[in-house]
């Protein structure tokens, strides 16, 4: 039987559909002159990326360490309209949310998100009345369209029945609203893939050690490869910042006098192994304007969000023993205390949101996008939320092609022309997948089983296939990476040749949910590096 250790590179030209290697792609990068050059491999920095490559444009996206591996990949999972703007009396944006949203899972992504029935509990002496969060929540569903049905209130014995766990103690009623979910992480890397199917040309691990300027205009970036220490550079007619927390790190490579544009808040989360099975989510108001959620997502109890000022290191973010308490005893006022216990925690993890420059409650920012223009010419881009994350790209493409001489190019009608809702790689019923992997299994690999194929179809959509092949062609492949765990070592094996991953972690936390589970194990590990190594 062919082991893990000896399984065959699988191809690593673009001849045999793999991704071109680095020292391929890093010769590429220096050799042209971009149109634009993206420095940031967050959402907001790959959605650009994507609307530009679209638009026609010769586009370069770079990011020092791996793609969502930061902010994007430390979000609550949601896509939603936004259920507390609207105590802020912000309509208009909340429908704008829900336009993109319902976009997003009905037509750009309907095989990585998820719909998901909310439950707000509402009880004695709590900040908010029944009456007033059932009329919430039914202006929420009337702003959405109807198309999560209608926002209404049931009894808490109903709302038991869907969630086991759920405090009945003094809980008067629950209102019932729904929203939409995703791995950010997938979604993520399936936007790559199609910033790159639409030409872009992309690297991960790559750190900008410098700026070029030519003429006192930003013309480009000196970068370092992390993986060897190779240097090399990437000329562009117009650089994007999009770094997110580091956003003013790099404006102050641009103009060291440049003064402090952002804020940030930490949010930290919590994931737990569920005690029972979770038919809905909690959204449980903390006060006026502030709600924990208690999230189903990926088998596993996802419990959050913090939200506080934070002034350190983007890159030391972490969970500390306060955010764990904060998180715990927050999550207690509407969840029994079996499912709160410590020992159910499998991860915890913490991401930066970044918001406006300026005093007040970071609770009570605004999520906005902030565009700057600096001293040499770079746009710097930071803020906005997940959901609008394709308006978002849109946005900034507009605001770079009314810049005055039209750097990017004399005619940007292929933008305005560009259809409004492009799907994403994979596009597919991920319940059609699903059978179709197991109706096709065992031909002529082993069988797959239920929950490896579910997990496949709203990963992958279409593309589990591909994985599904691989499988096939190589039993040690179409074996699980863990015995609790749906993965497969085929994922391993396409995260390297398809989905540009260099490390474990590449693999372990965003391309696979092995981490989250709690499941990454030393030796996992090693042999998630050693699979990454034999490149061929």
């Amino acid at each position: 039987m062919t082991t893990l250790q000896s399984v065959p590179a699988l191809g690593t030209h673009p001849a045999s559909g793999s991704l071109p290697s680095r020292a391929e792609t890093r010769e590429q990068l220096s050799k042209a002159t971009y149109d634009l050059l993206v420095i940031g491999g967050g959402i907001l920095g790959i959605s650009t990326a994507w609307h530009a490559a679209q638009s026609g444009l010769r586009v370069a996206l770079v990011d020092a360490g791996d793609f969502a591996g930061a902010t994007s990949s430390a979000s609550s999972k949601l896509l939603h309209g936004g259920l507390r703007y609207l105590q802020t009396g912000a309509v208009k944006l909340v429908a704008e949310n829900h336009f993109e949203r319902r976009a997003v899972s009905r037509q750009v992504a309907p095989h990585l998100a998820n719909p998901l029935t909310f439950y707000l509990p509402v009880y004695k002496g709590g900040p908010h009345g029944a009456a007033k969060l059932g009329a919430g929540v039914f202006a929420y569903s009337a702003l959405s369209a109807f198309g999560d049905g209608v926002g209404h209130v049931i009894s808490p014995a109903k709302a038991q029945r869907d969630v086991p766990e759920l405090r009945t103690e003094n809980l008067k009623a629950v209102a019932v609203y729904g929203d939409d979910q995703m791995n950010d992480a997938r979604m993520a890397l399936m936007t790559v893939r199609a910033a790159v199917d639409a030409g872009a040309v992309v690297l991960n691990h790559a750190a900008v050690t410098g700026l070029r300027f030519t003429r006192g205009r930003v013309t480009g970036a000196d970068l370092e490869d992390r993986t060897d220490g190779t240097e090399f550079g990437v000329t562009a007619r117009l650089v994007l910042n999009a770094t997110g927390p580091w956003v003013d790190h790099l404006r102050k490579m641009e103009d060291p006098n440049a003064a402090p544009s952002i804020r940030l808040s930490k949010g930290a989360h919590l994931v737990l192994k569920r005690t029972r099975p979770w038919k809905a989510a909690l959204a449980t108001p903390i006060d006026k304007y502030r709600i924990t959620f208690a999230l189903p997502w990926e088998d596993m109890l996802l419990l959050g969000t913090t939200d506080e000022e934070y002034e350190g290191d983007p890159a030391d973010v972490a969970v500390n023993e306060k955010d764990t308490a904060q998180i715990l005893d927050e999550a207690a006022f509407s969840v029994k205390d079996q499912q709160l216990s410590r020992d159910l925690i499998t991860y915890s993890f913490a991401g930066l949101r970044v918001l406006p420059g300026g005093p007040g409650d970071t609770s009570k920012a605004k999520r906005e996008t902030v565009v700057t223009e600096g001293r040499g010419g770079m746009l710097s881009v930071a803020g906005g939320k997940w959901t609008t994350f394709r308006h978002i790209g849109r946005t900034v493409m507009n605001k770079l092609a009314a810049l005055p001489g039209h750097p990017l190019a004399e005619d940007m009608e292929p933008m305005a022309r560009l259809p409004k809702k492009l799907p994403l790689p994979g596009i597919a019923n991920p319940n059609a997948v699903a059978h179709r992997l197991l109706i096709d299994g065992g031909t002529p690999g082993p069988r797959m089983a239920a929950d490896t194929a579910r997990h496949l179809a709203t990963h992958y959509g279409s593309l589990s296939f591909d994985i599904a092949r691989l499988a096939n062609d190589n039993p040690a492949l179409a074996e699980r990476i863990h015995p609790d765990a749906p993965e497969i070592w085929a994922q391993v094996a396409y995260a390297r040749d398809h989905e540009w991953a260099e490390t474990a972690d590449d693999v372990l936390r965003r391309r696979t949910t092995l981490t989250i589970r709690g499941l990454a194990t030393d030796e996992i590990r090693t042999k998630v590096e050693g699979l990454l190594a034999d490149r061929g």
